[in-house]
């Protein structure tokens, strides 16, 4: 338990909410040319820019917890940073020191996976994203694995490798696959075989959340485990057909099974030891319950479920220590935001729609699933529709600006916190126009909760976890042109940017408590020490910097 906060001396706070909104996925781009946010009709973050105190925060790298300058931001870190007022290490980066300094080959979950496999005479298998995005999973770590595993003595390693597209290239998957290919040919010898036996775009099968499509776990289910679905000779040869064959950029490409003589090559079975390598919890919940469930699983039919030993890269829920074994600590975060209020009696509402709830409850709140206090914490999921989002692009803007405008009104909560997924879901799409309308959405969305708050005496802080609508078009990085297809158009990009977010204080009842001109370089875990200050009490001390500076 923490301490609750010290009252500001000067400062009060105002007699309305304050509301934090985050912006899911909207930065400043680099580039004029595929900047969606900037190139988007926004009136109202326009005039809020034009009047109010902003600045641009750090939401990638080192800012978040992510072992360079060089990595994206992601919703899971930059929640965390937010919610946390602190950076700590963060799945990549952790894994990364595991591995370098054989912790994890030394711990006890990996020696159990491998004696498995090796007393039963089965096959292990590693289940995960394809690529080196870093948000979900990096490719150079399963390689270590492999090559660890190839010295201990397992003979049989089979891969179930899912098409990224989304934090890397959207039509990169071969600049992955080809390579790991080769690294696997490298590896097989009379005693060692390794291939890859199954894969799929990471928006079709497995890595569903928030348990918004079930079916989409289903599928990757009867291809990983069960080897159920077309075959082909190579990964290589399934890409470049399906690919052919629906002009599906690779998140959404459907699942592919590799066969010889028309059986799968990679099956799962009783005996066999299977790790899931996406270390990021949010994707990797449901194949996870999936295998640990017992008889009362009820989601999809599994059909058959061998008795395997299962691990997942990390714990993906601490609270629910889930999976029951993983190979990397996660981050232990104390002392949120949410936890210093609840202790100080403030009373707290937390809002999105599906695909960005568990980021503004779970991630926020420091990957804890419960609250710290029910009677002082209200969460409100709004769902969200299952089809492609460049078919929606508003989203559930109105629905959630509805809720909160009403919420507004009623006064029974001091701070407000809000996730709009716009910029990040539709972002990922790679579909320019939907990413234009999605912009407008939600700045229609923003200038109706403004006038409430104006009503109410309130505050807003408008942020962002990470960028994505801002850079939609590849640009050649020598150059910086823009990168152009065989038809003429540019070619989308469909993964997070490097570029830094706003930070935009609007507080209509200000008399001047606090500086119009906010502190400049700073990450966006800044964001929870500013919040407390505007509720009027002092941070704590090993918080990072607010961008107020007060008189």
């Amino acid at each position: 338990m923490v301490e609750s906060l010290i009252k500001k001396k000067a400062f009060k706070g105002r007699k309305g909410p304050l509301l934090l909104i985050i912006m899911d996925g909207v930065g400043f781009g680099k580039y004029k040319e595929g900047d969606g946010f900037a190139a988007a009709t926004t009136e109202v973050l326009d005039e809020l820019m034009e009047t109010s105190p902003w600045v641009k925060l750090k939401a990638h790298g080192t800012a978040v917890g992510l072992p360079s300058d060089a990595d994206m931001g992601n919703s899971e870190v930059g929640h965390n940073a937010i919610g946390c007022g602190r950076v700590f290490d963060q799945g990549a980066k952790l894994v990364e020191k595991s591995i370098e300094t054989g912790a994890m080959f030394e711990g006890a979950v990996w020696k159990k996976l491998v004696s498995n496999v090796k007393q039963s005479g089965g096959t292990l298998h590693f289940l995960g994203l394809l690529s080196d995005g870093n948000v979900h999973s990096n490719v150079a770590h399963l390689k270590a694995m492999i090559v660890q595993a190839k010295k201990e003595g397992v003979t049989k390693v089979r891969i179930h490798a899912l098409l990224d597209g989304r934090d890397v290239g959207e039509t990169s998957a071969l600049e992955y696959f080809d390579p790991f290919e080769e690294f696997l040919k490298e590896q097989r010898d009379d005693s060692f075989d390794a291939r890859i036996a199954s894969g799929g775009g990471r928006m079709v099968i497995t890595m569903d959340r928030y348990n918004a499509n079930w079916d989409m776990v289903r599928k990757g289910w009867e291809t990983h485990v069960l080897g159920e679905g077309r075959q082909f000779k190579s990964a290589h040869e399934a890409i470049e057909t399906l690919r052919n064959e629906t002009g599906a950029i690779d998140q959404d490409l459907p699942p592919f099974v590799i066969g010889e003589n028309g059986k799968p090559v990679g099956t799962v079975q009783d005996g066999d030891s299977f790790i899931l390598f996406n270390y990021r919890g949010d994707r990797a919940l449901e194949i996870t319950k999936s295998f640990e469930s017992g008889d009362d699983f009820n989601e999809f039919d599994r059909k058959r479920k061998p008795e395997v030993e299962y691990a997942g890269m990390m714990e993906y829920d601490g609270d629910l220590h889930i999976p029951k074994q993983f190979l990397v600590s996660p981050p232990t975060i104390d002392r949120t935001l949410s936890e210093y209020l609840v202790a100080t009696g403030v009373k707290q509402y937390s809002i999105s729609e599906t695909q960005k709830y568990g980021h503004i409850t779970y991630f926020f709140n420091g990957n804890r699933t419960e609250k710290f206090d029910e009677k002082l914490e209200t969460y409100v999921e709004i769902p969200s529709d299952i089809l492609p989002f460049e078919q929606r692009p508003w989203m559930k803007c109105a629905d959630i600006a509805d809720n909160v405008i009403d919420v507004i009104e009623e006064g029974e909560y001091e701070f407000i916190k809000m996730n709009f997924p716009n910029g990040d879901m539709v972002g990922h799409t790679g579909n320019w126009e939907a990413v234009l309308c999605s912009m407008e959405a939600l700045d229609l969305s923003i200038g109706r909760i403004k006038e409430a708050v104006e009503k109410a005496g309130g505050i807003m802080v408008i942020s962002a976890d990470h960028g994505n609508s801002d850079d939609m078009f590849e640009h050649n990085k020598k150059t910086g042109a823009v990168v152009i297809k065989e038809n003429g158009k540019p070619k989308a990009k469909t993964s997070h940017s490097l570029n830094p977010v706003p930070c935009i204080i609007y507080d209509p009842e200000s008399k001047n408590e606090y500086s119009g001109k906010l502190n400049e370089g700073l990450g966006i875990s800044s964001l929870a020490a500013t919040c407390i200050e505007l509720l009027g009490y002092e941070p704590p001390e090993d918080y990072d910097k607010s961008v107020l500076n007060f008189t």
